[in-house]
């Protein structure tokens, strides 16, 4: 049987939100790189050295000419990730996906119940218009939220909660921004990627995604569709103790600022994170 094309859902299309921090890379450790593509993260985790190294996320529609590009600059002309890892499959997430994985010809990783949205199967539910919030949820409708067809390319993460090629890295399962979405911790030295279980800008703010103004937050509103579930996240991120976050959406954070945050969304996230109203607050 002939493998499904890979392609996007039919409302995919370029998005014109840019932030003051899009282009901007960070190392924020030796073997972990962030970079901004428009108002979302990737992540390179490998030393530049090594040339061994797994891309984290997919950014924005129309953004893998762009990715390609960071990577090549960090390690070296032609090089490629050994795996795209998902933390979920959100529009811009996954955005740059179906090029990325026809370019490097590599194998994508997600949670086995983020699948279905990766494979055509199922589309989110619709984001939450509605939803307390600033401008960027009123025009959620907008964006795109039908799934994504990456066939056999995409494989569930293994059920043992290590990661593949990131011996050192394990995945944790961080539901509530979407049902399969995921973290990933090292130990040894609490470096935390968080996706958006929590995020280190108002994602709902117009204002501060364009600024990047830092404030650690609860996952974007507008998107995020069992509160309950988002809490416990959270909570389990900071009980975690990280040093180092890089989420989403907003810069990295880090050392007492990241402590103290995460602690204090943990503790008030019905007062912080939660919305008043909006249809998926029970």
């Amino acid at each position: 049987m002939a493998d499904e094309p890979l392609h996007y859902g039919e409302d995919y299309h370029f998005i014109p939100a840019t932030s003051v921090a899009s282009g901007v890379g960070v190392s924020v450790l030796p073997d972990l790189y962030c970079h901004t593509i428009q108002i979302v993260n990737i992540c390179l985790v490998g030393r530049p050295d090594d040339r061994a190294f797994v891309l984290v996320d997919a950014g924005m529609p129309g953004s893998a000419d762009d990715i390609v590009s960071v990577v090549e600059d960090r390690f070296g002309s032609g090089s490629r990730p050994q795996a795209i890892v998902l933390t979920h499959g959100h529009f811009d997430h996954v955005g740059a996906i179906v090029e990325l994985v026809k370019h490097w010809n590599v194998p994508v990783y997600a949670h086995p119940a983020e699948l279905p949205y990766l494979t055509g199967k199922a589309s989110y539910p619709e984001p939450d218009a509605s939803v307390e919030g600033g401008f960027i949820a009123k025009i959620s409708p907008f964006f795109p939220n039908e799934p994504i067809q990456l066939g056999n390319r995409v494989q569930p993460l293994p059920a043992d909660g290590t990661v593949p090629h990131l011996p050192e890295f394990r995945w944790i399962h961080t539901p509530g921004h979407t049902p399969g979405h995921i973290s990933l911790f090292r130990p040894r030295d609490a470096a935390l990627i968080a996706g958006d279980a929590f995020v280190t800008v108002r994602q709902d703010s117009l204002y501060k995604v364009l600024t990047q103004q830092i404030e650690i937050s609860g996952p974007p509103r507008y998107y995020t569709i069992d509160w309950r579930a988002a809490r416990e996240s959270v909570r389990k991120l900071a009980a975690l103790f990280p040093s180092v976050a890089i989420t989403g959406h907003g810069a990295p954070v880090a050392g007492k600022e990241l402590r103290e945050g995460l602690t204090k969304l943990a503790r008030d996230f019905d007062r912080i994170a939660t919305p008043d109203y909006g249809k998926y607050v029970h």
